[in-house]
């Protein structure tokens, strides 16, 4: 009766296992042989790392690409036949990428007004969604991104790649165990060169552009340079400054160190210096964090983020190649890679190269020394009175592979980053940037996630939206 009992619930498992796989791939039984396929929605700057990235993953077939601008779309296209790799479809319109049954997953490089509401679209299309940092444009639409994925029981990952990197889970792990003793402050540092992005007249659309699909959510304004490709970083309508560029990584770096979630008080200060240009957010700005865990009463802890824009000093030996780590990406996109032919010559990037004096990373401070973490996926130590040199570390791994063997598994905790910690940091970015634009203090509840008597900030989080591009209330 034992034996019987046994082989019945190993097939009935087998069976639910079986169940549970069809339906969240669309009918479609994923063994472990089968390819996942992955589609690649915003192919110009981060897109192209997508490409790569996935391309690289043994089991996964690009099967298509999804951009606004048919001259990108047409050469990434040709890009990923010279990978030698089959020509994958092509949209311009994501909604009837979505409607395709045979897409399993998709990768969201969109600018960042678009993050939410594609990877809400994708839930609700049965597609697991790999959505680039920041989650969302603002607070609401991240909370209902994160409902969605529960609803829908979709794999989700967060574009953190740190996450994912050895170097960087062993260094986390020497702040959570002691290390550096009793952590109290965390420092997020963005010192990263950016040059002006100068006046940019209004002009017709480019051909091929779709410029209102481009514009979707937000306001639809005419067209100038300064509001499209790559700069659209530096408009509130479309971005949300270097905060939510760079600096959300160390931010999400800081928070995963500290061990903390929301925080209680949000200060910040900041502005636009140096030039005069169509740039809306600050390209140097100091916010302070303040958490104090309801689970723990009176253990508190401290945020410091600061972003730079110009000629700056390194902090505890980032960017000076000390660590030995591969770097951040380039301030500006990288001119051979993401160069677009129009009319037969060739553009200039559209930002400087790396500076020397770039300083992008974290430092922890604890009771007995502190931790430094270089970009990505490296770290030292100093400790002790004397700052003695303790242990260090440095190791990469890969963020596409840990979504695409949780597709497979259905193994929603294996995330190294899912779609709650995502929307907890992005929700720093945009507290940092709502107090920057009131010029006041924030309170916030984070069992609301509402910013306490500030009906002004809360309008800030809650973002507006164009007809048809509408975060819905019920996803």
């Amino acid at each position: 009766m034992e034996m019987e009992r046994r082989e019945f619930l190993k097939k009935t498992s087998k069976t639910i296992t079986a169940g549970a796989a069809a339906l969240a791939l669309g009918g479609r039984i994923l063994g472990a042989n089968d390819r996942v396929r992955v589609a690649v929605c915003g192919t110009r700057g981060r897109g192209v790392d997508h490409i790569h990235g996935f391309s690289r993953v043994p089991g996964v077939e690009l099967a298509a690409l999804c951009d606004v601008d048919e001259n990108v779309l047409n050469q990434r296209l040709g890009d990923v036949q010279k990978l030698g790799l089959a020509k994958p479809k092509s949209y311009v319109d994501v909604r009837k990428l979505l409607e395709d049954k045979e897409i399993d997953a998709i990768s969201i490089a969109t600018p960042n007004h678009w993050h939410s509401l594609i990877a809400i679209w994708g839930c609700q299309a049965g597609k697991d969604v790999y959505v680039e940092k920041p989650c969302s444009h603002n607070t609401f639409e991240g909370r209902q991104l994160v409902k969605a994925v529960k609803k829908y029981k979709r794999i989700c990952q967060h574009g953190s790649q740190s996450r994912s990197n050895p170097g960087m889970i062993e260094g986390i792990g020497h702040v959570h165990g002691g290390t550096i003793g009793d952590v109290y402050m965390a420092r997020a540092l963005c010192f990263k060169w950016r040059a002006s992005i100068g006046h940019a007249k209004e002009e017709p659309v480019p051909a091929g552009v779709n410029y209102d699909l481009w514009t979707g959510p937000a306001p639809l304004k005419p067209f100038t340079k300064n509001r499209f490709h790559y700069n659209w970083h530096w408009i509130w309508d479309t971005g949300n400054g270097e905060v939510g560029n760079q600096a959300i990584h160390e931010i999400d770096i800081a928070r995963w160190g500290l061990g903390v979630r929301f925080p209680t008080t949000v200060s910040a200060m900041g502005g636009h210096f140096m030039f005069e240009d169509d740039q809306q957010t600050p390209n140097t700005l100091s916010a302070t964090y303040y958490f104090e865990e309801a689970s723990v009463p009176g253990k508190r802890k401290m945020m410091e983020l600061e972003v730079r824009h110009w000629i700056t000093n390194h902090e505890a030996e980032i960017g000076t190649g000390a660590y030995g780590g591969s770097g951040v990406p380039p301030a500006g996109l990288k001119p051979a890679a993401y160069k677009v032919p129009v009319g037969g010559k060739q553009q200039a990037p559209l930002g400087p190269r790396d500076a020397k004096s770039n300083t992008i990373g974290n430092v922890f401070y604890g009771s007995k020394g502190y931790l430094g973490i270089d970009g990505y996926e490296s770290y030292k130590t100093w400790l002790g009175e004397q700052m003695e040199p303790g242990p260090s570390g440095k190791a990469a791994g890969d963020h596409y592979a840990n979504f695409i063997d949780c597709v497979r598994s259905r193994r929603a905790e294996d995330i190294h980053c899912p779609i709650e910690e995502g929307h907890m940091s992005t929700t720093l970015v945009h507290l940092a940037n709502a107090s920057y634009r009131l010029g006041r203090t924030l309170k916030f509840d984070g069992a609301t996630e509402q910013v306490v008597g500030d009906d002004e900030a809360n309008a800030l989080l809650r973002g507006t939206y164009r007809a048809p591009y509408i975060v819905p209330e019920e996803v």
